[in-house]
């Protein structure tokens, strides 16, 4: 008999990284190598899941800008064009390797893998994994939601409400185009939030969101049922927090099972360990000569916590991923039984992760989360896995209180995007968002190159306000593109205003910018207009929520 629920919610975002302006972009990499590694295997691993007749929930959200990229023809036919490649490089590698047993099977793997992708995403899938991840919604094995139109920072934006609006209703027009209905939760980037932001959410039909386990821990009144239930916001949309524990067994590649020494090594490529001659044209070009980087094909594992590797063996990483996998399940049975003695009604674990761990970062993750799921199906009676969505259904009664302001990141506040490294872009953001509603509530009946120049100065808004360049900026790693990218945005967004405020707007580069950075084709720059933000809902009565079900 079923004692609690266990929610697996995965995160997958990347920031819009399309350059048409490029035959080759080293960023535009980032989406190749998530697609190959993380999108493609999860998707063939819910469909094997499905085709095999096991019962499993699984909540996924796909960013808006993801999404974007998933619609976008040229990104597509440069992803195939990278997997021919990836392809040829792998087959070279079979021959390489021929008397080195150890590193062939390895090279075989990839061949396998690479070729593998290429069916799926071309044949399988025909190009459209929009579609795909559809066709399992609809098939009621997985819950996708949404999140901010461009992942941004919500406590830091928030200081115009029509900015955090434009957000959530670009966010929820592009998902309802996508997958034909409205998404019911919603991520809030970085696990950002702030009091007053869920009653923006219920405006647009969000009926849940997740915070961090702190979020929900100090939130006001004290929840009854800690972090194992939801609490209504007082606009009546719900928080579900992230167990902490659960969370770390598999994030932390320290403490948890990523770091096994039988996984795979992410950092050692043969992008690195491979003679230029051989390895450079599969190598980026750069201005001075090939660019060193990850091909993909790594032939390590981890082997100890020094630079002394040795070479990967598939069957014991699937072992440990096994074993992993039945610990994962051990661990949430005990801590289920525990909260169930304790509870008045089933207690849920929510387990949210960014969705590149599995395959990316974590080469085993799929494999590891195939495991889990039909361990959990077949293997014990305690736990059942559902949606956050699920949940509600099955217990419309919660609590009335009001997350803490709150986040997933460093130190569980605002602290990475807001430090030394960036907080410059703040004041460009708050000055351009000022002039984004200025320009939406002065055009209210614009035609023409006016108003194609409004809507796209509210893309280049919208990609200026993307979390992930404030995080790059502290993080230390590719700095100069995000600080390029902001600057950029930033600087024909005032270039946009300029010309849309003095009738000189030049219609060429118009052309240009629309086409280089044409994310989101159907946006309506009228949803930065104040009027959208003053009739938000009320607060939810207490006595409607009351604790019950």
């Amino acid at each position: 008999m079923t004692k609690g629920y266990l929610a697996m919610v995965l995160h997958a975002h990347l920031p819009y990284v399309r350059h048409p302006e490029h035959e080759y972009f080293l960023e535009e990499k980032w989406l190749y190598e998530a697609i190959t590694e993380t999108y493609l295997p999860l998707l063939w691993t819910f469909d094997k899941l499905a085709e095999d007749g096991v019962d499993f929930r699984i909540t996924i959200n796909l960013s808006p800008t993801l999404l974007s990229m998933f619609n976008d023809n040229l990104l597509r036919q440069r992803y195939v064009r990278h997997l021919e490649q990836l392809v040829e490089l792998a087959n070279k590698e079979v021959d390489r390797t021929e008397n080195e047993p150890q590193f062939n099977a390895n090279a075989l793997m990839y061949r396998d893998l690479f070729s593998r992708a290429h069916y799926l995403f071309t044949d399988k899938y025909q190009w459209n994994l929009v579609g795909a991840f559809k066709r399992l919604q609809d098939a009621g094995k997985l819950e996708i939601i949404t999140s901010a139109a461009t992942h941004g920072y919500f406590p830091i934006l928030g200081m115009q409400r029509e900015v955090i609006n434009a957000q959530v209703a670009v966010a929820v027009d592009l998902y309802e185009r996508c997958f034909g209905r409205r998404p019911t939760g919603f991520w809030l980037p970085e696990c950002g939030f702030k009091p007053g932001d869920d009653r923006i959410l219920k405006k647009h039909g969000i009926k849940y969101f997740l915070v961090d386990n702190h979020g929900l821990t100090y939130a006001s009144p004290r929840p009854k049922y800690g972090n194992y239930a939801p609490i209504y916001c007082p606009s009546g949309v719900a928080a579900f927090a992230r167990d902490t524990e659960s969370s770390k067994q598999v994030w932390s590649a320290k403490e948890g099972y990523p770091g096994d020494f039988d996984y795979r090594d992410f950092y050692r490529d043969i992008g690195y360990d491979l003679d230029q001659s051989y390895i450079g044209p599969y190598l980026p070009d750069g201005p001075d000569g090939k660019i060193q980087t990850h091909t993909g094909l790594k032939y390590y594992r981890i082997t100890s916590t020094t630079d002394y590797k040795e070479p990967y063996v598939r069957s014991w990483a699937m072992e440990k991923a096994a074993t992993h996998a039945g610990n994962f399940m051990f661990n949430r049975e005990r801590q289920i039984e525990w909260l169930a003695e304790a509870f008045d009604r089933k207690p849920m674990i929510v387990a949210p992760y960014d969705a590149e761990l599995f395959g990316h970062w974590w080469f085993e993750g799929p494999q590891w989360l195939d495991f889990l799921i039909r361990k959990i199906c077949y293997d014990q009676d305690n736990i059942e896995m559902i949606t956050p969505g699920d949940y509600l259904q099955i217990y419309p009664c919660n609590q009335v209180s009001t997350p803490c302001e709150s986040s997933w990141g460093y130190k569980g506040y605002h602290e990475v995007w807001l430090n030394g490294a960036n907080d410059w872009v703040w004041q460009h953001l708050h000055k351009s968002g000022e002039r984004m509603i200025e320009l939406a509530n002065s055009y209210p009946e614009a035609d023409g190159t006016q108003w194609r120049a409004l809507n796209q100065a509210a893309r280049e808004l919208l990609l200026a306000q993307s979390s992930d360049w404030p995080f790059i900026m502290k993080s230390g790693t590719m700095v100069e593109y995000a600080k390029l990218r902001f600057n950029s945005h930033i600087a024909n967004f005032t270039r946009l205003y300029e010309g849309i405020k003095s009738n000189s707007l030049d219609e060429g580069w118009l052309n240009w910018i629309e086409n280089s950075n044409n994310l989101f084709p159907d946006i309506d720059y009228r949803v930065y207009q104040t009027h959208h933000i003053t009739d938000l809902p009320g607060s939810l009565s207490q006595q409607a929520a009351a604790v019950g079900g």
